[in-house]
């Protein structure tokens, strides 16, 4: 049984990074009804907003959509634990922290492929829009916007000697790495404000709740498109057991990311026309690409044993340690509950032909067998490096009809010769600063993969048999004007009217670097779009 469906002009569909900045952004004028519908809870768990709750929030059975992988074969026929958020905030509200934009050369790729108005001038206006940057405003920085932006703080004796061993083989320090370069190495700058986690459900959807022209539906798993023709007029969601449907005058945006929304539109009939036919969903609209072009950054964490007591395995290996960080945040909300995991970051260049930084470093004081994974017993660190724009592709695509069944997942992770070389050489760098002087005092021994590694073969082996998603899907629904692309350049899905899709998904290639600023400045970008037609 379907409840009686409610009017709207823009219903949105997940509210996530992008989706809590459209119901903010679309609101504004108080001129447009708009309805965000949220497929998991309220985001009222502390460990959503205590930054280092990362670590409880990543197998978490309610705020996580805890998704797994086809079997990949470059990666041993290994299923990857890809952890997704499901709560206001989305993936927002679990993530890393990392702000981070990516590389101006990013932006001018995406506009050389056909999407006019997607250089890096045409976007730059929108990240200043939105962040709210500690430091202040400058040319490149804003500082009144919604998202914040705050430096770690107090230095980290660890962090120094890594920054340290950086300098020592040829890369420089870097204390804005969203500044006039990327390339360096310093601390990361976090989506963090007075100790608290950051996230687009608190700087964005908050302060718009209050709006008597916008509704948020929680626990709302939107399972198809509504149409007349190929107009899309409204979204059919599960709530509670019941079937609702929600009408839009003007549009529906997919804002679910990489991985929901190439699902919701072929669950819709909007795909491969093939693939839908085999499954018995009667197709709307042959698109191919949807679901195809999935890029991710694959990471291969090395871990080291340090000599001194100085990691965060040490302070939560005792009771005195773990008291004195609770009384750090309590009293000063610093200290590691207030930082979340990586404090120090690095982009450089690992192979000689690549003309801007091609890997990424997160230095985390600290070491686990996996993210978010218990700490080891010793006094550990951990160097995790990703290639910043791989080649490999894959793709995202329904198992059966039915809303609720992820659908299957392949990266493809290292099916190019470009991508195994890259991470290879991506090792070496790692390899190359942990053993060098500035770092001897704190370097006591290679636990993971250990001194008896040194091929290059084998390195490539063991980032098969370890590496994992650093959680940056993207690409499935690529914005472009080729046979290929999903959306154009004012990401309306082709050949449907009413559907645009606002998320990660969007990007044509990769951005060198973390993923949630990006799709912020999307979703900035996309509600002046719509507002303007």
């Amino acid at each position: 049984m379907t409840a009686d469906a409610s009017q709207f002009d823009y219903v949105i569909v997940g509210a996530g990074s992008a989706g809590c900045v459209l119901a903010r952004r679309l609101t504004e004028s108080g001129r447009h009804r708009v309805l965000l519908l949220e497929a998991g809870p309220e985001d009222r768990s502390l460990w959503i907003h205590l930054p280092i709750g990362y670590g409880k929030t990543m197998w978490h059975p309610v705020y996580n959509w805890r998704h797994y992988t086809e079997p990949d074969p470059g990666m041993h026929n290994r299923k990857i634990y890809w952890p997704c958020g499901r709560g206001l905030g989305g993936s927002s509200s679990i993530n890393g922290l990392i702000f981070i934009r990516g590389q101006p050369q990013d932006y001018e790729r995406w506009a050389a492929a056909g999407n006019a108005g997607w250089g890096w001038n045409d976007v730059l206006p929108y990240f200043i829009k939105s962040e709210g940057n500690q430091r202040g405003a400058s040319a490149l920085h804003g500082g009144d916007g919604p998202l914040a932006a705050s430096d770690i703080g107090a230095p980290h004796p660890l962090v120094e000697a890594f920054i340290a061993g950086a300098n020592s083989v040829g890369v420089p320090r870097n204390d804005d790495f969203n500044g006039a370069t990327q390339e360096g190495v310093g601390y990361f700058q976090l989506t963090t404000k007075g100790g608290w986690r950051c996230s687009t459900a608190t700087a964005y959807l908050k302060p718009a709740r209050k709006r008597p022209n916008l509704r948020v539906e929680t626990n709302a798993h939107a399972t198809e498109l509504l149409f007349e023709g190929r107009r899309v007029t409204g979204v059919r969601y599960r709530q509670h057991g019941v079937l609702r449907e929600a009408r839009a005058a003007r549009e529906v945006i997919a804002a679910a990311g990489a991985l929901h929304s190439p699902q919701l539109l072929q669950l819709s009939g909007i795909g491969p026309a093939a693939h839908l036919q085999g499954l018995g969903i009667p197709v709307v609209h042959d698109l191919p690409g949807v679901g195809a072009n999935l890029q991710d950054h694959l990471q291969a964490r090395m871990i080291f044993q340090c000599r001194k007591p100085v990691t965060t395995n040490d302070q939560l290996r005792s009771i005195f340690g773990r008291a004195k960080i609770g009384l750090q945040w309590l009293l000063f909300k610093s200290g590691p509950l207030a930082i979340g995991i990586n404090q120090g970051g690095l982009f450089c260049r690992a192979l000689p032909e690549s003309a801007t930084p091609d890997i990424q470093f997160h230095f985390a004081t600290l070491s686990a067998d996996m993210a978010g994974g218990k700490v080891h017993p010793f006094s550990g660190f951990t160097m995790s490096v990703c290639q910043l724009r791989p080649t490999s592709r894959g793709t995202v695509l329904v198992k059966s009809r039915d809303p609720l069944e992820p659908a299957a997942m392949q990266p493809n992770y290292l099916s190019t010769d470009l991508d195994r070389r890259t991470a290879v050489a991506g090792l070496k760098v790692v390899r190359a600063i942990a053993h060098s002087d500035a770092m001897r005092d704190f370097t006591l021994a290679e636990y993971k993969p250990g001194p008896g590694v040194t091929s290059d073969g084998e390195l490539l082996e063991f980032v098969r048999e370890n590496g994992a998603t650093i959680f940056h899907p993207s690409g499935t629904c690529k914005m472009g004007i080729d046979a290929d692309a999903v959306v154009d350049p004012q990401l309306r899905v082709h050949g449907i009217a009413g559907l645009r899709v606002v998320d990660c998904s969007i990007m044509p290639t990769l951005v060198s670097g973390n993923t949630n600023w990006p799709v912020v400045m999307i979703a900035e970008k996309a509600a002046a779009m719509i507002l303007g037609a």
